[in-house]
């Protein structure tokens, strides 16, 4: 894989260190990697040398607002690029952190990269947000409904004796309940499967 052009590159001395992301543009909840690769610049321009074990002693922190997170360094096969593994979920700005040396060299940077977009980047065909709100919507009028059924059985079955006629009020206060709850969830499921189906 290349170098893309959203990686971003600082020289400490004679090294050079780039970081990124594995897939671009990086998507919250989508499983990508952190790409650093570490080489020394050579005598003639655009020629360069991996340096291997550059994390034998050196750290690197993914930092996302005040968390931070020490990254599991991966070597790669090819000589003086490294990669961890990573599940962004959350989108904005992230940098890392390089804290240690590499051969003896003092290394303390912050290397910005590429922001974390939403899952609207590559959705297709597009989500229309107006009909999702719709739905929710509606099943949160359910619930409200639901609630205050529930509630005028409470205080009406406060009112009545246990056992009128033979009948034991607790028991069809309960079946009662029981069929609210069936049909709230028909509801929330239809909904769902709604929403699946878009």
């Amino acid at each position: 894989m290349s170098s893309a052009f959203a990686h971003t590159t600082i020289y400490v001395e004679q090294y050079e260190i780039e970081a990124g992301w594995g897939d671009e543009p990086p998507v919250v909840n989508l499983p990508n990697k952190i790409v650093v690769e570490v080489a020394v610049s050579g005598e003639k321009e655009g020629l360069r040398t991996g340096v291997n074990s550059a994390f034998k002693s050196m750290t690197a922190t993914l930092i996302s607002g005040g968390a931070e997170k020490v990254l599991d360094i991966n070597s790669d096969p090819r000589p003086g690029h490294y990669y961890a593994k990573i599940l962004p979920t959350k989108t904005g700005s992230m940098s890392i952190k390089l804290e240690g040396e590499i051969n003896g060299l003092p290394i303390d940077a912050v290397i910005p990269i590429e922001d974390i977009e939403s899952q609207s980047v590559i959705a297709f065909p597009p989500v229309t947000g107006s009909s999702s709100v719709g739905e929710i919507g509606a099943v949160k009028n359910a619930l409200s409904s639901l609630q205050k059924d529930v509630s005028n059985l409470k205080s009406n079955v406060g009112e009545v004796s246990l056992t009128a006629g033979g009948i034991d009020i607790q028991n069809a206060y309960n079946f009662g309940v029981f069929g609210l709850c069936l049909g709230a969830t028909g509801v929330i499921l239809a909904v769902i499967a709604m929403i699946r189906r878009k």
